[in-house]
């Protein structure tokens, strides 16, 4: 509880607007009481293994994460992943080639050269890190 505790305060200071925080299930009643009391916003997805994932934050990524309504990670479409990773905080950049990875082992042709993603200081880059001539802009952008 000392992480869930510490997680609370990153998100009151500003530091993230999502968290998802993996624990057991047998916490999930003083969670939900501790959240409640502090008016955060929350969803609780219980897992296979008796653990829960609880996303909490602000109101509008916790709805996000309702929309999408997946209680298993695994269950996540790659742009569903792309999104996650990108409200929790995770580099874009790297999102991105999360991204291209997901969908190079899918469904989708990709060359080496369309994988090779901009440096994050050129000044074409798009707000997801990709560049504004890439091929693939409108899958990333």
């Amino acid at each position: 509880m000392k992480v869930f505790a510490h997680h609370i305060y990153e998100y009151r200071k500003g530091l993230r607007n999502l968290i998802l925080h993996t624990v057991s299930g047998q916490h999930r009643q003083q969670i939900e009481e501790r959240l409640t009391k502090m008016s955060i916003a929350y969803q609780i997805y219980p897992l296979r293994n008796g653990n829960i994932n609880v996303f909490f934050g602000a109101d509008d990524c916790v709805d996000v994460i309702k929309a999408i309504g997946k209680a298993s990670l695994n269950d996540y479409t790659p742009e569903e992943d792309f999104i996650l990773g990108t409200m929790l905080g995770y580099d874009r950049l790297q999102q991105c080639r999360r991204y291209l990875g997901f969908i190079s082992s899918e469904e989708y042709l990709l060359t080496d050269e369309s994988l090779d993603m901009p440096d994050c200081n050129e000044p074409t880059q798009n707000t997801c890190g990709c560049s504004s001539t890439s091929s693939l802009r409108k899958e990333c952008a």
